[in-house]
């Protein structure tokens, strides 16, 4: 089955999203991370609480887990989305703990080498290593505040070299962030990195956005699919370019 015959027949002519969960191609924790992306960007409070719970009670993803899928989502969804985010697990964390019958102890404060490195110059220069090793393309320059402070010091100075999360979940909340942020350059970057690295595979991509659709909606995953394909053809051309020097 082809990409586009993917996301048309089954998403465009059965819309009934159960089926896309029962889907082979992608495992229920991916699918978790990415319906979680969806649903914490929408203003469905509802929504964000009934995921998070399924997520807990399942026991797909932790509470640990969530709680840095948290950090990961509002840098790329917003700082008051992820507010929200933030509530809606600890209030299903809670609402779970209650129905069990167990305590919910106090959390402790983080400890502060889960930071990382206070030297600013060791940070951006790992920020700078990073940001390549997920981009794929050079570093930006230190020259403004949101390159230097936001992006090279804190999203991959800090954030992608956490170790709550694995490269590839992160990517995952990423490309659905992205996806349902609209802005083309983040959407073609993170498509293509993800694709060109392996982390995700063309078919699970495919997957990726079915899933993204249902729950953020058709002309999105189009333009996600878009992406995805345009990008796979580039990977392909400079691999066979490649092949034959």
């Amino acid at each position: 089955m082809t990409a586009e015959r993917t996301y048309r027949d089954v998403m465009v002519a059965d819309p009934v999203f159960g089926p896309v969960w029962a889907r082979p191609g992608l495992s229920r924790r991916d699918r978790r991370f990415v319906s979680l992306t969806c649903v914490c960007a929408l203003e469905s409070v509802d929504l964000m609480n009934a995921h998070a719970y399924a997520a807990l009670a399942s026991g797909d993803i932790t509470y640990e887990e969530l709680l840095e899928f948290v950090l990961q989502f509002a840098v790329y969804c917003g700082w008051p989305r992820g507010s929200e985010a933030e509530g809606a697990m600890r209030s299903q964390f809670a609402r779970l703990a209650t129905e069990r019958g167990e305590d919910v102890p106090p959390r402790s404060d983080l400890p502060l080498e889960s930071l990382g490195p206070a030297d600013h110059e060791v940070r951006l220069d790992e920020g700078e290593r990073c940001f390549v090793d997920v981009n794929l393309l050079p570093p930006p320059p230190r020259d403004s505040p949101y390159f230097q402070a936001g992006i090279l010091a804190f999203v991959f100075g800090h954030l992608w070299q956490r170790p709550g999360l694995g490269r590839r979940e992160r990517r995952l909340i990423t490309v659905a962030a992205v996806g349902v942020s609209g802005a083309l350059g983040p959407i073609y970057s993170h498509v293509g990195a993800a694709l060109e690295s392996r982390d995700i595979s063309r078919s699970e991509m495919n997957e990726v956005i079915l899933q993204f659709s249902a729950y953020a909606g058709f002309p999105k995953g189009r333009v996600l699919q878009k992406a995805a394909d345009e990008s796979w053809q580039r990977i392909s051309t400079s691999t066979k370019k490649g092949n034959d020097v």
